[in-house]
Formats: C-alpha cells, structure tokens, sequence
C-alpha cells in the first residue's frame, strides 16, 4: 500500500518531459496543419482536381474516422508494453504516417480525373488512418503522465507554445520553400516540402516517446464492451461539452484555414501575403498559449477560460472584415494579431479540458478509458475539419470558382467571409457553448481524491 500512495505522489512532471509533450505537437503541425492549410489547393491548382470531388473526399473520409478513431482508441487502451500503454504508437506509428505523408503530396496531373480521384481517396484515407494511430495515443498519453490539475495545465501550454511556434514557422516558411524546392515546378515543391516535413514529423514524436513516461494506469481488468463505454460518456456532462467544443474549433479552424491561402491569392491578390500575415501572428501566438495559466488562476474552470479566449478570437476576427493587408495594412495586422493572441488561448484550454474529464467519468461510473474517450475527441475535430473544409470546396464550386484564374465577385465574396465574419461568428457561439462546462479545480481535486482511495481500497 505504501508503494500505491508513492505512486500516487508522482504528480510533478520534469521540465524535459513537458518540454518533449511540447515537441510532440511540433511534429503533429508540421504533418495535419500542413494537411489543413495546403492540401486543398494543392488538389485543386496543382494536382488538377475538381471542387466537387474534393468536398467529397473530405465528406467521405469522415465515415473511415467514424470507424477507426473509436478502434485505435479501444487499441491504446488494451495495449501493454514495458513502455506503456500509448508511448510505442508514437515510436512506430510516426514513421510509417511520415512516409504516407509524402505519397499524399505526390501529384500526378497527367493522369486521367477517375485515376486522380482514387489515388487521392487511397492516400487521403491512409493519411488520416495513421495520424490517428500517432495523434490518438499522444492526446491520451497527457492523461497517464500525472493527475495533478496544474502539471497537466503546464504539460499542455508547453504543447500549445510548441504549436503555436510551428504552425508560424510552417505558414512563414512553406510557400518559399515549395518555390525554392521546385524552382517553377509546383508539384516537386510541394513534394519536397511533404518529404522534409515528414522527416520532421517522425523526428518529434520518436523524441517525444524517449523523454515521456507513463504514470497512471488504466485498470487492466477493465475489458468493457463499446455498448458500456458509450454509455459512460453520455453520462459524462463535461466530456460531452469538450467534444461539441471540438467540433465547433474543427469546423472553424479547418474551414477558415482551407480559406486562407485561396484569400490571399484571389482576394488580396498575393499568395506572399499569407507569409507576411502568418510571420505578423507567430509571437501573439506564443503569448496567447502561455498566458491560459494566469487565466485558468483567475477562472478556476478551463471551460470557461476556453470561452473567455474564444469570445476574444470571434470579436476581433469579424473586425477583419473592414481591413485588407494592402489597403488597409496596419488595422489589418493588429485585429489579426489580436485573433490569434485568443485564438492560442483558446487552443491551449480546450486541450487542458480533455484529460481532467477521464478523471470525472471514473468517478461517475467507474470506468477509465483515456484513449476511446480520447478517440471521440479526436473524431469530433476531424468532423469539424471535414464539415469546414468540404462546405468551403463544395460553396465555392457550386459559385463558379476555376482554379488559377480571376474569380468572380461571388467567389471572392465568399472567401472574405469565410475569412473573417463566419468564423468570427462561429467563436462568439462557441464561447456561449463553453459557459455550461462546471468542472472547476475545487470539484476536480475532490474527485480525483474519491477516486484514489476507491482504488486505495480495493488494494487492501
């Protein structure tokens, strides 16, 4: 008993390890926000396909995620190494995800519309089937690093910080390395860039795995049957509040960043641009992750500091709309600034949520099953992902766009919304959401303390 209270004590967690957590969100950016921000024009102007069956696609490859989230997730749980329970996902499953990477990022725009749209489905779906081998396990393992409400708020602002500096680095650096790389050739750029990412993206999670450990075990009794797991997370009020605010920051955030690249080069006319713009966010970005400590102090509740960011991100996003980076440069930049400040805020807090409603469900049921609750998490983004970016290709479409020509008055009007005012829209509806979350810090210790001496007991 001695050695389970010992076991118990291990909350603080080491600088290198969070630091390693940190690198492991590094290597998620540089492989799905390169996904998110590039693929589809990278489909539709370089590779040659339509609209229509983009949107598809991304309708289509929802369904794959409906099945396989809740399967790996399942996995995680039943797996049993001396490394862990999530950690070996990230050594293997990292690596293999690296090299789809690049097949994804292949183009083949000789080859006939039947030919481009199967390769495109093969891959896409391979794609998103081994981001969720890596990205489910890595979520999960935040959970099984500590039980301590604070250490798990710091490991996950050192996984925001390290995003945020990713996300900047990879919008800065991508279009003059696809330039650079392909030397007039867009597809062996792009091609180039997916294999040095992908590199990149193996590289920190087989840090992340060597510096991390696993501390907090899941019961290995437990084998509990799907129809009892999802019973246990209806009856999980603040797990289902982070889950329709995952949809809600998939939606928005995929949507809009899809958007992004088409608004500036059909909109403001510069595809350059969008490196100026992601160069003028990266350090709001960092500031934003590291100030939902202070925030999280002052509310006591990560839901409604996530709500508090989000009503931020949602103002000063709509305020875009009256600014342009080359009529109006200066207004442009600060609200952008401004976005993104909240916007990393945001990011930050709704990840913190996910690990503390493991320990809620324990204790409202009995059952702790971190990687399927993890699974539905990460399910609920990609939704939000395909609902945003199919709805953008699938508007746009049907609006008469035409890739690399000028657009029409209704296909840029479009792209100057989904820029500013829709997503603005969306965040303000979110942080109302966001209110109803009622796991603060008091109640959260007195639940985690119910569950050790549950476990304390049983141990007798």
């Amino acid at each position: 008993m001695i050695h389970m209270e010992n076991k118990f004590e291990q909350s603080k967690v080491s600088f290198i390890s969070k630091l390693a957590y940190g690198m492991g969100d590094v290597g998620c950016n540089f492989s799905w926000m390169f996904v998110g921000n590039f693929l589809m024009i990278f489909y539709t102007d370089v590779f040659g396909i339509g609209m229509s069956a983009v949107a598809s696609l991304m309708l289509f490859s929802r369904f794959w995620d409906a099945i396989n989230d809740p399967i790996i997730g399942g996995l995680c749980d039943k797996t049993k190494t001396r490394w862990g329970r999530y950690r070996p996902w990230l050594l293997f499953g990292a690596p293999l995800t690296a090299l789809i990477l690049i097949l994804t990022f292949w183009a083949h725009p000789e080859w006939n519309d039947t030919g481009k749209i199967f390769y495109m489905a093969v891959t896409y779906c391979l794609l998103v089937l081994g981001y969720t081998c890596v990205n489910i396990p890595y979520g999960t393992l935040c959970g099984a690093m500590t039980q301590n409400m604070d250490e798990r708020a710091q490991i996950n602002t050192s996984r925001s910080v390290s995003a945020m500096i990713a996300i900047g680095i990879i919008n800065i650096i991508t279009i003059p390395l696809i330039e650079t790389f392909g030397e007039g050739d867009a597809r062996q750029g792009y091609l180039m860039v997916a294999v040095l990412y992908g590199i990149i993206f193996a590289l920190c999670h087989i840090f992340c795995f060597s510096k991390t450990r696993e501390v907090i075990e899941v019961p290995v009794e437990q084998k509990l049957p799907l129809k009892t797991q999802l019973k246990a997370i209806m009856e999980n009020k603040p797990y289902l509040l982070a889950l329709v605010g995952q949809i809600l920051f998939g939606f928005i955030l995929y949507g809009r960043n899809a958007d992004m690249l088409y608004y500036f080069t059909y909109v403001e006319g510069s595809a350059s641009l969008f490196s100026m713009y992601s160069l003028a966010i990266i350090i709001p970005s960092v500031v934003g992750a590291a100030c939902f400590p202070y925030v999280f102090k002052l509310t006591k509740n990560k839901g409604w500091s996530a709500s508090v960011f989000a009503f931020g991100t949602g103002v000063t996003m709509i305020a875009l709309y009256f600014f342009s980076p080359v009529a109006t440069p200066v207004g442009f930049y600060v609200f952008s600034a401004l976005s993104q400040f909240f916007f990393s805020g945001f990011n930050t807090a709704i990840y913190a949520i996910i690990p503390d409603c493991v320990e809620y469900g324990e204790w409202k049921t009995g059952i702790r099953n971190d990687g399927f609750q993890y699974a539905f998490i990460s399910l609920g983004n990609k939704i939000g992902m395909a609902l945003g970016t199919s709805l953008l290709a699938l508007v746009l479409g049907m609006h008469g766009y035409v890739s690399n020509a000028t657009q029409n008055e209704e296909v840029v009007s479009i792209m100057r919304h989904a820029f500013s005012t829709i997503p603005g829209a969306l965040w303000i509806f979110t942080a109302v959401v966001l209110i109803f979350y009622k796991l603060n810090k008091k109640l959260y210790n007195r639940i985690v303390r119910i569950v050790k001496y549950r476990i304390l007991r049983k141990t007798r």
